[in-house]
């Protein structure tokens, strides 16, 4: 096996451990839902990112053009309004990468940061739109027309904002739609259970039995198309390393990172120990090398030995692993179609971003193996089957479905 096939079934592999490693009393799908506590409620509670090109989810889109969705608030039921926190801030944060081989910093060259108001009477917030780009702060809060930047009520069509800044126009949605992930948890807990001696022998339903834990739930969707002229700002760069973060008052003046989320099911499905979580939440990429991270390394790499997903009997490699899957970014290379396992880099990292309908899981389960193999679930579901298959996406940005 060469090396850079190696690296990434080493990433991919990781990426089923991560979700295997959830503790029995929390339904999680990659970062889904980490648990709601005292001090984080669902609204401040990340669910999966999507950074893709545009032109690749709608043909007739402008060239050029990216979509950065950011998805928070899991287990949203149907026919209820769900708010952005008023506390807390939602952010996008952008490297410019010049080689797509290269180690990812870790390090923003933009953020894209947005704050909401208290809903109005008719369940719409207000927006304030932040972006940091070379050293300088501009907060935008009204669109090219001088109306406020707002949220979509439920059972409102799409509030779209135009908004100004640094010379180009961002769009921008924010509101509930249909959660696009799909999986079937409870199934892939047993075929855990199975195969690490600890439950009765079993394997992945059929399509027809299958079901999908996220049917019917909602999320609060922020979504963001973006030039890529904007991204580059004369850098030139084509590749970007992307993730999203949830940070809250701190209490004197600030405000300190709370969630943070980029590829799916490397966050808490990787971290067992909750202190680790909840270390691993609060730091920035660019410390995922750093001497104090070592014990969650240590750890993913005792856990992969323990249950062998990696063919053959090799050992993990730690260094493998690091290089393959840390700092924990999701990069897209804009040079290339976009999806979740559409190119890999000289070092097996994934590169081309993920699209609202990428199979994570069946993509991941199947490098592992060599062969098809997966969940058996499907976003659009299979025939016969009530359980599963969600709403047609939207033709037009932001794309996801309407909330159920």
């Amino acid at each position: 096996m060469n090396l850079t096939k190696k690296l990434r079934r080493t990433i991919l592999a990781i990426e089923v451990a991560l979700i295997a490693l959830l503790t029995p009393g929390i339904i999680v799908a990659s970062d889904h839902d980490d648990g709601e506590v005292d001090i984080k409620g669902r609204a401040v509670n990340l669910t999966d990112l999507y950074v893709y090109r545009e032109k690749d989810q709608n043909s007739g889109a402008a060239d050029g053009d990216l979509v950065f969705t950011m998805n928070s608030n899991p287990r949203s039921v149907a026919r209820y309004q769900y708010y952005f926190s008023t506390t807390a801030i939602y952010q996008f944060h952008i490297t410019q990468v010049g080689d797509v081989n290269s180690t990812p910093t870790g390090r923003a060259d933009i953020i894209l940061r947005f704050a909401f108001s208290p809903p109005n009477n008719t369940g719409m917030q207000a927006v304030a739109v932040t972006v940091v780009r070379g050293g300088s702060e501009t907060t935008t809060k009204t669109t090219v027309n001088g109306g406020l930047i707002a949220t979509t009520p439920l059972n409102s069509n799409a509030v779209l904002n135009t908004v100004p800044v640094g010379g180009s126009n961002l769009t921008v949605f924010a509101g509930l739609r249909e959660d696009p992930f799909f999986f079937d948890v409870e199934q892939f807990f047993r075929v855990r259970a199975a195969a690490l001696g600890t439950g009765p022998r079993t394997a992945f339903k059929q399509p027809n039995q299958a079901v999908d834990f996220t049917k019917g739930y909602n999320v609060n969707t922020i979504a963001v198309r973006v030039p890529k002229a904007f991204l580059q700002a004369g850098s030139g760069a084509n590749t970007f390393d992307v993730w999203s973060t949830v940070s809250i008052r701190d209490g004197v003046g600030g405000f300190k990172q709370f969630e943070r989320l980029a590829r799916p099911a490397i966050n808490e499905g990787l971290i067992v120990t909750p202190a680790y979580l909840e270390a691993f939440n609060n730091i920035p990429p660019r410390l995922d090398l750093s001497g104090a991270a070592a014990p969650v390394r240590q750890e993913a790499v005792a856990t992969l030995n323990a249950v062998d997903l990696l063919d053959g009997n090799d050992n993990v490699d730690p260094n493998a692993i690091a290089g393959a899957f840390l700092p924990d970014v999701m990069r897209i290379d804009t040079t290339k179609t976009s999806g979740y396992a559409s190119a890999t880099n000289a070092r097996g990292s994934l590169i081309g971003g993920r699209m609202l309908m990428d199979d994570v899981i069946d993509i991941t389960l199947g490098a592992l193996v060599g062969s098809p193999v997966g969940d058996n679930v499907s976003y659009n579901g299979t025939p016969g089957n009530p359980a599963q298959g969600h709403k047609p996406l939207e033709p037009t940005f932001p794309y996801l479905a309407l909330p159920n």
